[in-house]
């Protein structure tokens, strides 16, 4: 059975197609990322909301800012996942409340965030922009969970063209996880550090590492379970051990030293509220924006 629903909307004009051949790869991509904000927040963001989770990454300042554009005198409480989605939050005079600060009680009414990956069963890679803790807390505790992202994150598999799984860490068990992580058939695990180098490691929020797991393209749920010596290619070439989605995520998750793993998958906020708990991984609807100016929407079996 199909898991999710595919449309396209926002059909660009003459006008527009000509402008795309004509526009800087670096402007297209931005303005995919801009058109897909506005088409996410027109249809999941309204001004009687209470608490909304804004995500980490390049592609939220867009949502923020069609959100002010709606929200600009309500009190709507914003949730941010890190400093940047903070900062993003308070330029344009919105409200920003801390995670910890939200009562046991609150579920959030929507949260918006980007993806380094989403695959055909709304499988995510999160965490390049090392605020994948806080992007899985805020995700979690929402009834609905919205991606928003340009072309090039819409994929058949995860780890089709970003070439690793983030995976957050304590310092002291830095060597200890990519261990563990080789004994799961990761070929190259390494600590991500700044640039220029000689800056060190790089450090969340929480002030951890993270470390980066590169595997072959993963599997889902519709695919046969491979076999403990299967193998393939990671995106630079090298060997590594074939995994289904959720099986790795709970190896990862399991190795002492590791505080959280890039990897959002399982039950959307609807299906988690279903049976009791306050929200899920998955999001119930991503929203791509395309070359030409439209934007693809995809989504779970069942949104409307």
């Amino acid at each position: 059975m199909s898991e999710h629903l595919q449309t396209t909307v926002g059909k660009p004009s003459d006008t527009t197609a000509a402008q795309t051949q004509s526009q800087d790869p670096v402007e297209l991509i931005e303005s995919a990322k801009r058109a897909a904000a506005q088409r996410a927040v027109d249809d999941y963001f309204n001004v009687d909301m209470r608490y909304v989770g804004i995500g980490s990454g390049t592609t939220i300042q867009y949502v923020v800012e069609a959100i002010k554009e709606k929200a600009a005198d309500k009190n709507i409480l914003f949730i941010p996942t890190g400093f940047q989605s903070r900062t993003e939050i308070e330029k344009r005079g919105l409200i920003a409340i801390p995670f910890d600060s939200l009562p046991a009680h609150i579920v959030l009414d929507v949260a918006f965030d980007g993806a380094d990956e989403v695959d055909e069963e709304f499988n995510c890679v999160k965490g390049g922009g090392a605020c994948l803790f806080q992007e899985k807390l805020v995700a979690m505790r929402a009834k609905k969970f919205v991606c928003v992202a340009d072309y090039r994150k819409d994929v058949s598999r995860l780890l089709t063209g970003w070439p690793y799984i983030p995976i957050e860490v304590t310092p002291i068990a830095l060597k200890t996880v990519i261990k563990a992580l080789t004994e799961l058939g990761c070929p190259a695990a390494s600590l991500r550090t700044l640039e220029p180098i000689k800056q060190g490691p790089l450090k969340t929020d929480q002030d951890f590492y993270i470390v980066k797991a590169p595997f072959p393209p993963l599997l889902m749920q519709k695919d046969e379970k491979p076999s403990e010596t299967a193998t393939g290619k990671t995106v630079d070439g090298q060997e590594g051990r074939l995994w289904r989605v959720e099986e790795l995520a709970a190896k990862i998750k399991a190795i002492t030293g590791v505080l959280e793993v890039g990897l959002f998958y399982g039950l959307t906020g609807p299906q988690a509220l279903a049976q009791g708990a306050q929200g899920g991984q998955k999001p119930v609807a991503f929203y791509i924006g395309q070359k030409d100016g439209s934007v693809k929407v995809r989504k779970i079996e069942g949104e409307t």
